[in-house]
């Protein structure tokens, strides 16, 4: 297959490009498309035939549901048999915007979209060119990450290329992303409103909302064997370098001792090795290749940077990295969620 790149210019020859794209999802084709999380891999969310084709482009597993992505609430009312009122307040808030909410799903949408469920995920991007390219496809695209299922996800079309070249039909390139972690997910088929991804809109954002809200806690724990996944990346690991990733738990002196040590012993047995830093630490590692995320001061900077700098540490061929934690205030739990999974849950704690 011959892989297309189309670069939007945020000018009126975009119409074209967007019509282009949009008649490769109406021939069951896929497209890789920006958003403002990242990019996604784009068909036609109501042709079975269409979401399998993503399944197999991606290497992903048919049972890890796919996100339904729209441009408008109405359009919302046709895929899914409720929609509760505090769910109007969240999209009054949140829409468009990084949040997927998870409703009881119509007919409409097949099970080949939602990996077997009778639930289905809904989101509205808040990228222009995203919600054009959704309304002049039909108004229902499924789209989880443009990359091989397990890899860093894209936050630029480059990083698409590199994946899914030769895969796919078209890519939309739209420059890098502005986010660069995947929408929180929430579950609202729940006694109590259920956050089962952690993203940009975080937990005591939907509080002030819907009153309650909880955490699943298989958001921090290693996904248990037999179980079907409800949302994306719950029970796969994702978002993984080629490389061993260990995050490094501990005071901020007892995570540079221990990345040191762990760097020497590598280092010393032939292995090469990668240290994921902050600007306040980066100096202090004694590794080649060590490279800074941002200051803990731009937690949205962290998390734009995440996934790259993992895809830059695949390029040098790293063999074992190391990390230090983020807990920061808002996003810290969507960055550490990502971190964990991308490690295979693998932390070396120093206490």
């Amino acid at each position: 297959m011959n892989t297309k790149l189309r670069i939007l210019t945020g000018t009126q020859s975009d119409l074209r490009l967007l019509r282009e794209a949009a008649d490769v999802i109406s021939g069951g084709g896929l497209v890789a498309f920006p958003t403002e999380t990242v990019y996604g891999l784009g068909a036609d969310a109501l042709n079975r035939e269409a979401s399998e084709k993503i399944y197999a482009a991606k290497g992903r597993p048919s049972d890890n549901p796919l996100i339904v992505h729209i441009a408008d609430i109405e359009a919302l009312f046709r895929i899914v048999k409720y929609v509760p009122e505090y769910a109007l307040r969240l999209s009054e808030h949140f829409w468009p915007g990084p949040l997927t909410m998870i409703f009881e799903k119509t007919d409409m949408v097949p099970k080949e979209t939602t990996g077997g469920l009778s639930t289905v995920a809904v989101r509205m991007p808040n990228h222009k060119a995203a919600l054009e390219f959704i309304r002049a496809a039909g108004g229902y695209i499924a789209a989880p990450s443009a990359n091989i299922s397990g890899r860093p996800s894209p936050t630029t079309a480059q990083h698409v290329f590199e994946d899914m070249n030769g895969r796919i039909d078209l890519i939309l390139d739209g420059g890098a992303v502005g986010i660069g972690v995947e929408s929180t997910i929430i579950d609202l088929t729940a006694d109590v409103p259920m956050i089962l991804r952690p993203g940009f809109v975080n937990e005591e954002m939907l509080a002030k909302v819907l009153g309650k809200v909880i955490m699943d806690p298989a958001v921090s724990q290693k996904p248990k064997e037999g179980i079907r996944p409800k949302a994306p990346g719950m029970k796969y690991r994702h978002y993984a370098p080629k490389g061993l990733l260990s995050l490094v738990r501990g005071d901020t002196e007892s995570v540079v001792s221990k990345i040191n040590c762990l760097v020497r012993e590598k280092e010393s047995a032939g292995k090469k090795t990668a240290v994921i830093a902050t600007d306040e630490t980066k100096a202090r590692y004694n590794c080649a290749n060590v490279k800074s995320i941002g200051t803990r001061e731009d937690e949205e900077g962290i998390a734009r940077r995440l996934y790259a700098i993992l895809r830059e540490f695949d390029t040098m061929g790293a063999e074992f990295i190391y990390s230090e934690e983020f807990d920061t205030p808002q996003m810290g739990a969507a960055i550490m969620n990502r971190l964990l999974k991308a490690a295979g849950h693998n932390v070396i704690d120093t206490i």
